[in-house]
């Protein structure tokens, strides 16, 4: 007999398999697309705003969103892994402390801002494919010296450019320069 958390866990990872959410954090703004059923039509509408909480709790995960809406606060509570919830797509990652930000409730206008997080890139791209070495990539040995007899030759016959003598620092003391304007007169 199976217990609920194995029926869970199984149930999530099917879920899962079917669609990927991005990862995200409270602090950050995040753009939700909700199904919604009218009559027999069925449409997408979003909803962007804070995200002050997350509960990480296997399949009854959930995450709360905030926005201000003609000057009221609202706040929605989704389900991460229920069938309404079309997508979530992070439009700015924030930089916070806490992992519930229930303090932005009380604040309005620019208190309620929250930093953006800076994420460093180290420059090498995981998802580039190294090429496998084979003739047809490597240069023989002919093509690389013509290759490098130009641009030496190129360098040979640039004309060099003469330096300019530095100019004198113009500047001048302001008792010079009452000195000269009484002389003129």
């Amino acid at each position: 007999m199976k217990t609920i958390e194995e029926i869970n866990q199984s149930n999530l990872k099917k879920i899962i398999s079917e669609r990927k959410h991005p990862d995200f954090f409270p602090g950050d703004i995040v753009k939700v697309g909700v199904r919604i059923t009218e009559g027999k039509r069925d449409r997408i509408q979003y909803f962007e705003g804070v995200c002050i909480a997350k509960k990480n709790r296997d399949i009854n995960s959930s995450f709360t969103v905030r926005k201000i809406s003609f000057g009221e606060g609202v706040e929605r509570t989704f389900a991460l892994y229920s069938p309404i919830v079309d997508t979530i797509k992070v439009v700015r990652s924030g930089k916070v402390r806490r992992a519930k930000l229930y303090y932005l409730r009380d604040r309005t206008g620019k208190s309620a801002r929250i930093a953006e997080k800076i994420k460093k890139k180290i420059g090498i791209d995981i998802e580039t494919k190294i090429q496998q070495v084979t003739e047809e990539n490597v240069m023989s040995e002919t093509e690389e010296k013509t290759e490098e007899l130009p641009k030496e030759e190129a360098k040979a016959e640039a004309p060099k450019v003469e330096s300019k003598p530095a100019q004198k620092n113009v500047t001048e003391k302001p008792e010079q320069s009452k000195e000269k304007k009484e002389q003129k007169k």
